[in-house]
């Protein structure tokens, strides 16, 4: 890859990586310190990565750093009481979207990661596979699962309208 072509990755996907950190840690700084990490570590492979391979290489890094990130978040915080989120969740009705997002929250980090990847960033399955390292059947299990408990976090659209 030749600096002209880093360039344009860090033009064409420091965005789309960022997004996809922000929806996985909720925390500003840390993602901006995450897509600088990747860009870094791009660029002291730039050498060995070809042009056409580096959003695969991107998106695994950040997928990387990110699922670090969460058992770093994990080992310290606290489990999250689903009751308790479905109780606050019915009482008050904010946006869908918001909804989703407080969904997205309380998946297993795998689950949310090929749900990220899927529906917000439009990657097939073998992609998907590729970043995360698994199989294209786990990824289609996976999303399988987080899609069921998102339907059933948000339960009947009656209730969010």
């Amino acid at each position: 890859m030749t600096p002209y072509e880093y360039n344009k990755c860090v033009d064409l996907f420091s965005d789309s990586i960022y997004r996809f950190a922000l929806k996985m840690l909720k925390d500003s700084d840390t993602c901006h310190d995450i897509v600088q990490d990747t860009f870094e570590k791009l660029w002291l492979r730039v050498g060995e990565i070809a042009f056409d391979k580096a959003k695969s290489y991107l998106f695994t890094t950040v997928y990387h750093a990110t699922i670090d990130q969460i058992r770093k978040k994990n080992r310290l915080g606290n489990p999250v009481d689903l009751e308790k989120v479905n109780e606050s969740v019915s009482s008050i009705s904010p946006d869908l979207k918001e909804i989703l997002n407080r969904g997205l929250a309380l998946l297993p980090e795998d689950q949310k990661s090929v749900v990220l990847l899927r529906d917000y960033e439009g990657y097939s399955y073998e992609e998907i596979g590729e970043i995360t390292g698994l199989n294209e059947s786990q990824v289609k299990v996976y999303i399988y699962r987080a899609r069921l408990f998102l339907k059933n976090y948000i339960g009947k659209i009656e209730n969010v309208l």
